[in-house]
């Protein structure tokens, strides 16, 4: 027994001693780490971003090669700082910063001294580097633009902050981020995985072989590709359409949601935001505070619909049953309410119809309407919170949610608003108070995008899907489920149809009679939406907007679209004529209405914009 004692102890004293050692040497890295700090060094191999390509199979985004020269600060050794700043083409303040910089960031870790070389300063500089210990040049990809339009859809990449290397660790000083556009929105697709490599040093400080055979080094692995939605064909015409012009045209799929072109101008090569030219290019392109060519307009320009927010009006009039199809509204020229006061309107014919008054455009029939649809209601507050609740189904008032990482959500007045605006219940409204709603004016704002996801709403007869720019990745069939929920409006199918009539006439004998297009059958809404801003506290009107919204063809909808030209006059005038150019475009593949195209392309709206004080519309905020 006690020989058997005593092995007993030997074996579990060894056992204790060998798992003591082997999680000190294998297990807890502590050491292993802080050894490895000043032992190794790492190297990180980037991958290829994937490409981009439109719905048709169009590339593009690519890749083109890209060379950085890095330091990494502890391995520094004396140089000649003259010579190298000459080699570099930097000062040696500029260098004595970038230094400074870089051991702040990290002593260990690589950081960038001079991005993206061309291949001939590559060639130059690799020669003689040997000279300078601790610096190297590290090999990169960079984007390599296809297309010279869709800079606001594609985005850009540009180096990461501090900011974002505290929230993602995957991040390190000098490394590449997309930035804006598709290449921010599905960055964790694009950017793939870089690969890792351990170099082990002596006491010298010199390189010896890769740690332990190279066990934990790890191949990049390339970035997936995308297809988009976009149609690259009708986005270079769209941006063409727009030379000499402000504003936004956004164009969605019915049956699907998908966005066919998301255009914004004014625009800019994307090609601008590739290289060592890319800092000072952007910072022109930013701080042009007239143009502002990095504001997305039709994702984020909130602005008074105008006309084309009247066959919303309609589709509320028809589901709170306060108006038929027969009952006829009389027009002199507007709408009277309060103490005489008038809601002006162009020259009809009179008594209308609904779907006249749609052709027509008339602001009597859809202020008489509107009154009705609140006035149905005990008070003016359940009123406008019930008129709010459709409009929220159509995706008005709060951010569609697309795939884009910019976005606003508009405006549609709830009665919390009113109630503050009049100091209620000091002082009470009513229906008249908020009558420019029923015309897209008042206190109603929205983005093209929002316009263009309503009409797409009205050519479905009451459903949409919620509009994305991603068509698939690495061409696998699935995208995020969100993108495949069909969601209804709360106004039933049956009153869609007399407002796609009125839409159809509008193109028949209505407002935009003179701009159809042979062989296909559009329907829809001019707009003139009034634009205000204020000056030393005075509320200014300035040239209104030019609007327009249109599907078609009628049945089987291919195309919903939506167009705003920023002080463009009256609908017909720039945007009708501009939507039905890109639907004969989308649907046909050319253009017969050549005279018609001559006149847009030929325009401008330049001298307008160079009137002071042009620009953003009045808006009333909580």
């Amino acid at each position: 027994m006690r020989k058997l004692l005593l092995l007993s102890l030997v074996l579990i004293t060894g056992i204790v001693f060998a798992g003591r050692l082997f999680y000190l040497q294998i297990y807890n890295t502590s050491f292993q780490q802080l050894s490895e700090n000043n032992a190794i060094k790492i190297i990180y191999d980037y991958p290829q971003r994937g490409y981009v390509f439109d719905r048709n199979g169009k590339l593009l985004v690519a890749n083109q090669p890209s060379y950085d020269v890095m330091v990494i600060p502890r391995d520094v050794e004396a140089f000649d700082t003259l010579e190298f700043c000459n080699l570099l083409k930097i000062s040696k303040v500029d260098l004595k910063g970038i230094l400074k910089k870089a051991r702040v960031y990290s002593p260990r870790l690589p950081s960038v001294v001079i991005p993206q070389l061309t291949k001939a300063e590559y060639a130059y500089l690799s020669e003689k580097m040997f000279k300078y210990e601790g610096f190297y040049i590290q090999k990169r990809s960079l984007r390599d633009y296809q297309v010279k339009h869709s800079a606001n859809v594609l985005g850009y990449i540009a180096e990461v902050n501090p900011r974002i290397i505290a929230k993602n660790p995957y991040y390190q000083m000098g490394e590449l981020i997309g930035r804006q556009g598709v290449e921010q929105q599905y960055e964790d697709v694009l950017r793939g995985v870089k690969g890792v490599k351990y170099i082990q040093k002596d006491r010298f400080n010199r390189d010896i072989g890769p740690f332990k055979e190279g066990i934990f080094d790890t191949l990049p692995e390339r970035g997936k590709d995308i297809t988009l939605t976009i149609d690259e064909q009708l986005q270079a015409y769209g941006e063409k359409l727009f030379v000499n012009k402000r504003g936004g045209i956004v164009a969605i799929e019915p049956a699907t949601g998908e966005i066919l072109a998301l255009i914004t101008a004014p625009y800019y090569d994307p090609g601008l935001l590739v290289g060592r030219d890319r800092s000072r290019n952007y910072t022109k392109l930013y701080y042009d505070s007239i143009a502002k060519p990095l504001y997305d307009r039709g994702l984020q320009g909130e602005y008074p619909p105008g006309s084309p927010f009247k066959t919303l009006t309609a589709l509320i009039g028809l589901q709170e049953g306060v108006i038929d199809l027969k009952e006829t509204v009389s027009c002199h020229g507007g709408y009277v309410y309060g103490r005489g006061r008038k809601l002006g309107c162009h020259h009809h014919k009179s008594p209308l119809a609904m779907i006249g008054g749609i052709a027509n455009s008339c602001n009597a029939y859809f202020c008489t309407v509107y009154r009705r649809s609140i006035e149905k209601y005990p008070t003016p507050q359940e009123g406008i919170d019930n008129w709010e609740k459709h409009l929220e189904s159509f995706g008005l008032g709060h951010y569609l949610g697309t795939d884009l990482p910019s976005g606003r959500p508009g405006k549609i007045p709830s009665a919390a608003l009113y109630n503050k605006v009049y100091n209620y219940p000091e002082r009470k409204w009513y229906a008249t108070a908020t009558i420019s709603n029923a015309i897209g004016q008042g206190e109603v704002l929205l983005t093209p995008i929002q316009m263009a996801n309503f009409t797409a709403a009205i050519a479905n007869r009451g459903w949409y899907y919620r509009p994305h720019i991603i068509k698939n990745i690495n061409l696998a069939d699935t995208i995020p489920s969100i993108y495949n929920e069909k969601i209804q409006t709360t106004i039933d199918p049956e009153n869609f149809e007399p407002v796609v009539q009125g839409m159809n006439d509008v193109y028949h004998y209505g407002t935009a009679a003179y701009i159809r297009i042979p062989d296909i059958e559009i329907c829809g809404k001019t707009g003139t939406a009034e634009n205000f801003t204020k000056i030393d506290g005075k509320r200014v009107q300035l040239t209104d907007h030019s609007v327009f919204i249109a599907f078609a063809p009628k049945d089987n909808p291919k195309i919903a679209i939506a167009v705003f030209v920023e002080n463009g006059y009256w609908g017909s005038r720039w945007a009708g004529r501009i939507a039905g150019l890109m639907i004969e475009k989308y649907i046909k593949g050319e253009i017969t209405r050549t005279d018609m195209e001559r006149y847009v392309l030929e325009g401008s709206l330049e001298e307008e914009y160079a009137k002071p004080l042009s620009g953003e519309p009045f808006k009333i905020n909580n």
